[in-house]
């Protein structure tokens, strides 16, 4: 059985590249190899750093790798070519089939990437003086490691996951990861790598050490210092507790019955699908489809971080100094994404009677209605904070730049939520040029406008003034303090702003929905 598998293997992975996806196989092999020979290039140029910096970034690196292994094919939906499902129907042993699908998992370009990585991880450390077996066995628990994760992620993605996958849950997944990679990626950057290990990450890599995803990458190190056994026991432990998952998810793979669905059964739905079945998540489905779509919504998220270059550019000009300008961009972009939701009714055109025929609780659809810019909103704060702190120079500042972000950016939303029910006002219809100005009557547009910035600004005057006493202040502790007074007192007025927000937003859609209607068929 396992040379029928390695040869079908092979057929798979030569049919890939000769089938109808030859030029797409092909782009994506020259960008592995591409990427795999730059990453190998990095690594063996660590032979010749000190060994302190050469294995704390063996250790970052591998453990950021068998995290990828782990995640990867959930977030990204890769199909696995030897799904153990599609040898449910054979009758074969599940105590057979999963060494055999184990090995033949081995048979893959990816896997021959990260060996060719291994390789040059094995000659960094033995030109650091590591014992040959010693850094043979820590590259074969980390390739193990790396495999079985990504085999058992396969699987689980198509028992839990895949049933009802969609593109839209893997955008959700990758935003995840952005608000969580771009930040650390942004913090490593900024570290000053001068003579030893910066002291910050230092304390990460001994964490890692000791974790399933750093244990084998630490092996050698360990080895060095005399707790090798312990590094070693956790590195065997974790091979064997994902032999032990691997194995169960193969048996329950090929001998699980799932559920048959009708045809049709939630096809097509996208975010329908994905959020929950109640008024705010169909508002909020709606919503996001709007948004993701309408180009009138993508031209507002582009001129927010034009808004903030255009603010910054004149006080750089001006001589103001680097290091507080580089800060600007966080309330700037906080403010304006806050304020985009100001006028959402009158972009709904028509559509809103939907909302006002089907009896829709105000609040509902002031709580759907944020759901769009909650998405683009929270991970581009979350790569925005971190580069204006590495910018600035000083991480110290980065809850109160929090700190900012969210009362800004909450107040403002919440504010929004008000001002869209009591005043909208004429926008581009859908289908015209985002750019096209209609008539108004009267000044409602200007008011609805002008407080809301305003009024976001007010709410969180407290917070702008602990922050900037932190920034300036002289006294170390003193500014660390008033940082994550900030920071709490931040997010405090922002969550409660935006309840307030959407608790008067929806009383006033309830109250005014006669008026909203008129608007939206004359406006």
């Amino acid at each position: 059985m396992v040379a029928h598998l390695l040869r079908l293997r092979l057929d798979l992975l030569v049919g890939s590249i000769r089938g109808g996806g030859r030029a797409n196989a092909v782009i994506g092999l020259v960008l592995l190899v591409v990427v795999t020979t730059v990453t190998c290039a990095g690594v063996l140029s660590l032979a010749d750093a000190e060994p302190e910096r050469a294995q704390a970034l063996i250790i970052l690196g591998g453990s950021v790798l068998v995290l990828g292994c782990m995640l990867g094919p959930i977030v990204l939906g890769i199909a696995d070519p030897l799904d153990p499902r599609r040898f449910g129907v054979f009758g074969l042993s599940p105590r057979a089939l999963t060494p055999a699908l184990a090995l033949a998992g081995l048979i893959s370009i990816p896997v021959l990437a990260l060996l060719a990585l291994l390789v040059c991880v094995v000659i960094v450390w033995h030109a650091h003086g590591v014992a040959l077996p010693v850094a043979i066995l820590a590259a074969a628990l980390g390739l193990i490691t790396c495999v079985l994760s990504a085999r058992c992620s396969h699987v689980v993605g198509t028992l839990v996951f895949r049933p009802r996958h969609s593109r839209e849950l893997s955008g959700v997944f990758v935003l995840i990861l952005l608000i969580v990679v771009v930040p650390a990626g942004v913090f490593v950057a900024s570290l000053q790598w001068r003579d030893a290990v910066p002291e910050p990450l230092a304390g990460l890599v001994t964490a890692l050490a000791f974790t399933p995803w750093g244990a084998a990458w630490t092996l050698p190190a360990a080895v060095a210092t005399g707790s090798g056994w312990f590094v070693g026991a956790i590195a065997v432990l974790t091979a064997g507790l994902l032999w032990a998952a691997w194995t169960v998810l193969v048996a329950m793979a090929t001998t699980r019955t799932e559920r048959p669905t009708h045809a049709g059964e939630h096809a097509g739905l996208g975010w329908f699908a994905l959020l929950p079945g109640t008024p705010a998540g169909a508002i909020a489905a709606r919503s996001l489809v709007y948004g993701l779509r309408d180009r009138r919504y993508l031209v507002n998220l582009v001129i927010v971080p034009v808004a903030a270059a255009l603010v910054a550019v004149p006080l750089l000009v001006a001589g103001v100094p680097a290091e507080f300008v580089a800060l600007l961009p966080v309330p700037i972009v906080a403010l304006f994404l806050g304020w985009l939701p100001h006028n959402d009714v009158a972009y709904d055109s028509t559509a809103v009677w939907m909302h006002i025929a089907g009896g829709v609780r105000g609040v509902a659809d002031r709580v759907g209605r944020l759901a769009p810019i909650l998405l683009v909103g929270i991970p581009l704060l979350a790569i925005v904070v971190p580069v204006s702190a590495a910018l600035h120079g000083d991480w110290s500042v980065t809850p109160a730049l929090v700190g900012i972000a969210a009362s800004l950016f909450l107040s403002a939303l919440g504010l929004s939520s008000i001002a869209s029910a009591v005043a909208p006002y004429a926008v581009a219809r859908p289908g015209d040029s985002p750019f096209q100005q209609p008539q108004r009557h009267g000044s409602s547009g200007v008011l609805a406008q002008g407080l809301v910035m305003v009024g976001a600004i007010v709410v969180s005057l407290p917070v702008l003034l602990l922050s900037w006493q932190s920034i300036t202040g002289e006294a170390v502790l003193l500014s660390s303090a008033l940082s994550l007074s900030a920071l709490w007192t931040g997010l405090g007025t922002g969550v409660g702003v935006l309840i307030v927000g959407v608790i008067v937003g929806g009383w006033a859609f309830n109250r005014r929905g006669d008026r909203i209607m008129e608007f939206a068929e004359t406006a």
